[in-house]
């Protein structure tokens, strides 16, 4: 059996279909379907048994048996960058994947993780360094904390751990994230509504539009969370992202191409994510390739069409 947190979720969804294709359906998905619109990713998914994340940490903290176990894939999260419910994001976050961690390496069940490159804060470097992260939100902490709280164990460990730093990941099944979604989506919605994309006017001396991130499809995200279930002799703390920052006006523009229409407007940048706000991103992908993982990514002038046809396929 292959356990997957935040199983319903739009990273974790995306693993199931990954572990699907591969023709595996032992699947324990484990998630908070308080909104119950998350099932919807799920549903042309095939899984063993399914377990509500309260009761799944319950059962763990019990040390309860699962009969085997070939791995366990941590979505699971709080992962609103605005939620600054200090003692909620930790106790989600944190504590619970501590507990995780405990009970996988108590039966060397392999523990592949989400982190997040929200531990950088402003950058501007971005690699997997103590002195280059310095989170500027909770959610950031949490995960930072976390990444911390591992790394004098590794090496040590008597099975795989590994931490996957996510760059600004976009594709299927992040439609019950509202705001939160990837600009990728909210492109395409605002294209049919208006023909015309919103993007932020120039910032921290960017042009308008030309601020740059590391935008990853979601396709590229599960590869390589497969290759380390398939590389189980490798641990350790690393980026995901595609090692090349782009600009939002290039998303817009891919997502504008797919269309056949549509134009630009910049927008005021808000006052309230002046000095909170990522102008650059670009993961420093040297510590991955050097595991060993060759995986090719996909640029947006690829993963954004990619993106909005499985989108229009469901509209």
């Amino acid at each position: 059996m292959i356990i997957v947190t935040g199983g319903a979720g739009f990273i974790g969804s995306n693993i199931v279909q990954g572990l699907n294709a591969r023709g595996i359906t032992d699947i324990l998905v484990v998630d908070d379907l308080t909104d119950g619109r998350k099932c919807l990713n799920l549903a042309d998914a095939h899984i063993r048994d399914y377990a509500d994340k309260d009761d799944f940490l319950r059962r763990i903290q019990a040390g309860e048996d699962f009969g085997p176990v070939e791995a366990v894939f941590h979505e699971g999260a709080c992962s609103s960058t605005t939620e600054w419910d200090g003692k909620f994001v930790m106790d989600v976050n944190y504590a619970y994947t501590k507990v995780l961690l405990a009970w996988c390496v108590a039966r060397k069940i392999p523990l592949i993780y989400a982190s997040s490159a929200s531990v950088y804060g402003m950058g501007p470097v971005f690699s997997e360094a103590r002195e280059h992260e310095r989170p500027l939100n909770m959610y950031a902490y949490s995960k930072f904390l976390f990444d911390c709280h591992l790394r004098p164990q590794l090496g040590t460990l008597p099975t795989q751990v590994v931490g996957l730093r996510y760059f600004n990941v976009y594709g299927p099944r992040e439609q019950h994230k509202g705001s939160m979604a990837s600009v990728a989506y909210h492109f395409n919605t605002q294209l049919h509504e208006s023909g015309r994309v919103r993007l932020f006017d120039g910032s921290d001396g960017y042009g308008p539009g030309e601020q740059r991130r590391d935008f990853i499809h979601v396709d590229d995200v599960v590869a390589v969370n497969l290759w380390f279930l398939d590389n189980p002799q490798v641990s350790g703390i690393f980026n995901l992202g595609t090692g090349r920052a782009q600009s939002f006006n290039e998303v817009a523009r891919a997502a504008i191409a797919w269309h056949g229409k549509g134009d630009l407007d910049y927008i005021p940048f808000p006052d309230q994510l002046k000095g909170r706000y990522q102008s650059f991103t670009e993961a420093d992908m040297s510590a991955l390739r050097a595991a060993g993982c060759e995986h090719a990514f996909m640029p947006v002038e690829i993963g954004v069409p990619k993106y909005m046809a499985w989108l229009a396929q469901r509209t």
